[in-house]
């Protein structure tokens, strides 16, 4: 048996490729959208995959099954579980508890386990080659390492009411009744690992086993002992606050993603004969360092750095369902600007349409901040947080307004239009980002220099001095 995880570190989200290496056939479960990495890591191994699927109608990321079953011919099955509100709206097999799929020797048997979401599926896998019991659980949003999926997403950021409460219930079943009755040696490799918003306080680790968790797992014991209620309070206390894009995934992951097919090569503009053009006709998103921006920042961009979060944060101001205009991005070359249309399709931002190479002949200027001494002589300045509402509850300065950096976008309306917004974060990354879409616009915002980091450091040194 042929068993490939690939991993997005960006949005902390795990796909699977298993194959039968006796009859070269293989599925393909929990897909991003961009396909080729299962296209190929198939065709290295002999393989066709005539088989996709996935877990659950997920929130944080847009699915590629239709789309790899559109590119390969695969049969798409999906889950047929749960309430009439969320069943997909596009055609698939449908699949119910204990259904099974086979593909060569291997059998994936899916078991309905809710919680996370009312038609969540998790895939048993048996290497039919070697034994007939399952070695292998794929659990998606159901169990992670060192945690389980948050039930409250739907209400977060779907327009539910109250649905954690009895997602709670569900998730306790389901770990009761299903999780907890299988051996503790099989293989568990979940849809997501840390930094991901869909738990809080996913480990690390790739991998784990059903004993492990039966032993070290926070929610085990009360799983284990029937405390129902103690296993919900603790669940839904502490909870990130889940970015609003969640929101617009769900909608579209359940309607059905919008297949790619074959594109057109990205173009090659001349940025001084679009700029005049910039935050008008179409978006530009300069994805030079942070450094870089700060001293020289162009007028009307989307400031989104290239690197380990390029995804997460365009997610967080970038809404292709309100905003429908064309981006181009800054790209060394062609090559790194098609890598970045295809990372953005992973959350949908399929408007990506051309490059510049270069910000040099464009107007710039240095990104507005505030020091913490003028800061502190300001009187009563509107002062954003956007860090998260735990890091929030942790410390925060005196009087600031939090709200998460994936939700500034959709909440406009509550910021104040006349008068400067003094904005942080943690260290000075994520508020770089969201200051450039409110700076886009047209908001008065200046960025806190050192951020938090800097004003607790202020802090102590007054403390000590």
């Amino acid at each position: 048996m042929l068993f490939k995880h690939f991993y997005d570190p960006d949005l902390a989200q795990g796909s699977y490729l298993i194959g039968c290496q006796a009859t070269g056939e293989a599925i393909v479960i929990d897909a991003r959208r961009d396909i080729d990495v299962f296209i190929k890591e198939a065709e290295a191994n002999g393989m066709k995959i005539v088989a996709v699927t996935e877990t659950h109608i997920h929130a944080d990321y847009l699915s590629g099954s239709r789309e790899l079953a559109n590119a390969t011919g695969a049969q798409l099955y999906l889950s047929d579980e749960g309430n009439a509100d969320w069943k997909y709206g596009f055609d698939g097999i449908k699949l119910y508890d204990n259904d099974e799929i086979k593909v060569g020797n291997i059998v994936v048997k899916a078991q309905h386990t809710p919680g996370h979401t009312p038609e969540h599926l998790s895939f048993l896998v048996t290497d039919g080659a070697t034994t007939e019991n399952p070695g292998f659980y794929l659990t998606g949003d159901f169990v992670f390492v060192g945690d389980i999926g948050r039930p409250d997403l739907l209400d977060e950021a779907a327009g539910g009411i109250d649905t954690r409460f009895v997602g709670a219930k569900q998730l306790f079943q389901s770990l009761k009744n299903k999780f907890l009755n299988l051996p503790d040696y099989v293989q568990v490799w979940p849809a997501h690992g840390a930094g991901s918003a869909c738990g809080k306080a996913l480990g690390a680790i790739a991998s784990t086993t059903v004993g492990y968790e039966r032993l070290f797992s926070w929610w085990a014991p009360f799983v284990l002992s029937d405390d129902e209620e103690g296993f919900s309070k603790f669940l839904l206390e502490g909870q990130p606050d889940a970015p609003l894009y969640f929101g617009r995934m769900k909608r579209q992951n359940k309607a059905g993603p919008a297949i790619l097919g074959n594109l057109k090569a990205l173009e090659e503009y001349n940025p001084s004969a679009v700029e005049h053009e910039i935050n008008g006709d179409f978006i530009l998103v300069d994805t030079r360092s942070r450094d870089s921006y700060m001293k020289a920042a162009v007028p009307g961009a989307l400031h989104i750095p290239y690197g380990k979060q390029f995804v997460t944060y365009a997610s967080y101001v970038i809404d292709p369902e309100a905003d429908t205009r064309p981006i181009i991005v800054v790209a060394k070359d062609a090559a790194q600007a098609e890598n970045m249309r295809q990372e953005l399709f992973r959350v949908g931002i399929d408007k990506v349409v051309g490059y510049i190479t270069s910000v040099e002949d464009l107007k710039k200027a240095p990104v507005p901040t505030v020091s913490i001494g003028e800061f502190k002589a300001m009187s009563k300045p509107y002062v954003l947080d956007v860090r998260t509402k735990n890091e929030y509850s942790e410390g925060h300065i005196e009087g600031a307004h939090q709200l998460h950096a994936g939700r500034v976008l959709w909440h406009l309306h509550d910021l104040p239009e006349d008068e400067t917004i003094v904005s942080y974060c943690r260290s000075g990354a994520r508020v770089a980002v969201a200051a450039s879409a409110l700076r886009a616009a047209g908001f008065k915002v200046a960025e806190l220099e050192g951020s938090w980091q800097g004003w607790e450091e202020a802090q102590k040194e007054l403390v000590n001095a």
